[in-house]
Formats: C-alpha cells, structure tokens, sequence
C-alpha cells in the first residue's frame, strides 16, 4: 500500500495514554486506568476524526540510570494493537515504533500481516532502530547492530508477501521457500519508519511509505525532506509520495488549572492551529498530536476541543 494521506491532504492521529505509564508522557490519571478506559480513549479518537492512533513497543526496561524515568509498563504492541482492532472500526491501528532488531523478519512479517488482515487493512508498521541499550542487551541482540538489522529486516519485507513462497539471503537473516499468510490486505505493508539520523531519513526513501520523528523541530524538516526524497531517487522510487509526520507538542486546549502536569505547549487552540499550519507550509501532511489531561474526562475533552474547534482552521 502506499502512503495513505491522499494528495494536497493532511490527517492527524494521537499516541495513546495508559498503555505505557513512562514519566515523560503519562498524567497521574493514567496509573489507575482500565483496559475499558484505554478502549474509550481509541473509540474517542476514532469517532472525532484521527486518522490512526499509536502503540508503544518495548519488551523489558532495564534498572538502570538511562530508563529512570521510563517505568516497566509497555503494553505488548502486537496484543494492544489486535485488541483495539476488535472494539473499533474505521481507526488505523500504528506502532510507535516497532523495534525490528528484536524479531525475525519473519515473525514482523506474520505478525503484522495478521493483524492487517484481522484488522480490514488498518495496519500502519512504524518501524525504528530502537535505542535502550541495556534491552537489546538483555534480550541478546547486540546493540551497535541494530541499524543493519533493521535495513536487512525493511529489505526483507520488502519481498515477503510478492508471492506464496519466498527466499531472501543476508548477512543476517537467510531463509528459502517458505511462506507466511495471512497477507496484508493490500499484500504489503504500510511502514512509516522512524528516526532522528541521515540513516533514518536514507531508510524512509529507499524503503518507507512514511517518515515518524523523534522530537524533531520543524525547522529540521526542509533538510530531511530533502534528504528522504534524494535517497527515493537514488533507490528508483522518484514518483513514491510519503506521509510526513511531525508531533507539534503536548496540548491541553479546554483552561483550568494545569497542576500536576507538565510540558504543556498549547493550553489554547489558537497557538496549536498556528503551529499546524505552520508544518504544512514545511511540508507536513501527518500530525501527530499528544493530549494531557486531569482526568480521563478532562482528557477526552481535548479531543472534542481539537475536532470542533483546530481541525477546521487548519488548512
């Protein structure tokens, strides 16, 4: 499939709460949350308009001074992803991002291509390099590998679904005529692969349908346009379009009183609508928007405050 915004367009999809309680992005209201909450919070996504909402991926985090403020609560990105796809409809379900380096090619392939199969076709494969060395050290991958593993997995996927049985040889992963179903829908995989790096950006052009950032300033995007539509050229793909994604910052758009939460960018829709139409004068098509909120209810209010009152204005 490729790049899902349709020309001229632009779309928006939200990082889902509760499914990780890592400091950095979680409000106090998260840790007593329910699996009925998280289900509410996709459903409120789906019917005010995002186009896809987004799942974490890690599998241990390590007790050490780099994942302080982390946490050990990660939903399981492939069970969270296929549950959601059980209790909503139209939504595209994305990892943000799936670290290639911990699974096969083989094992990415089957089990995304399930879940877009289960999923009538709402599968986004965000894919990236990963970067908590003492996880990759824990799960025996080793971690000064993981760009190479997660070229060799992109080039691989590349070729999985073409037909029944499939061959593919590498310097690290090799296997002849096997066969993995059920395909995606579209018998490929969107992927939007994510990253802060000229590697990144190089793997987005060669092998991407769309680019997902890290913490990315929008004054960076001219440079990594540039850079993503060279290596398209270069890897005979000139004609690719791609879904450019940028995440503006946190947004609490409804007042009131903002104690207990931290890093709020936008506590009105005027400065978000600003910001927004900004990126789509840089070239962005994707925004990924973050909400905070006192409350479950006081969270799910930003989401009726950016359908009714930021989405119009934007373009």
């Amino acid at each position: 499939m490729p790049a899902i915004v349709p020309e001229g367009g632009w779309i928006s999809g939200v990082q889902l709460p509760i499914q990780t309680l890592t400091r950095a992005l979680a409000d106090p209201w998260e840790a007593d949350a329910s699996v009925t909450d998280l289900v509410r919070v996709a459903r409120t996504a789906e019917a005010t308009g995002h186009a896809f909402v987004g799942v974490c991926d890690h599998v241990a985090i390590p007790d050490d001074d780099y994942c302080a403020q982390m946490t050990t609560t990660w939903y399981d990105t492939i069970a969270t992803l296929g549950f959601l796809a059980a209790h909503t409809e139209t939504i595209r379900l994305m990892s943000t991002v799936w670290i290639a380096a911990y699974r096969h090619p083989l094992q990415t392939a089957s089990s995304f291509g399930t879940l877009d199969h289960l999923s009538g076709g709402r599968i986004i494969l965000g894919v990236g390099a990963g970067h908590v060395e003492g996880e990759f050290r824990a799960l025996e991958v080793p971690f000064q590998d993981r760009g190479a593993l997660l070229d060799e997995t992109l080039e691989a996927l590349e070729g999985v679904f073409a037909d029944r049985y499939v061959s593919f040889s590498g310097r690290r992963f090799s296997y002849d005529s096997v066969g993995v179903a059920p395909q995606p829908a579209s018998r490929r995989l969107t992927t939007w692969i994510g990253g802060n790096s000229p590697a990144a950006y190089r793997r987005v052009g060669r092998y991407g349908d769309g680019y997902i950032p890290m913490a990315t300033p929008l004054t960076d995007y001219p440079r990594i346009l540039d850079m993503i539509r060279r290596s398209a050229e270069d890897s005979g793909r000139g004609d690719a379009q791609f879904d450019i994604v940028w995440m503006p910052g946190f947004a609490h758009l409804t007042g009131g009183s903002l104690e207990g939460m931290s890093s709020i960018n936008f506590h009105a829709p005027e400065p978000l609508i600003e910001q927004m139409r900004a990126g789509r004068k840089a070239g962005i098509n994707v925004f990924h928007i973050r909400f905070r909120g006192r409350s479950l209810a006081d969270y799910l209010e930003q989401y009726d405050a950016f359908a009714e009152q930021v989405a119009p204005n934007v373009d």
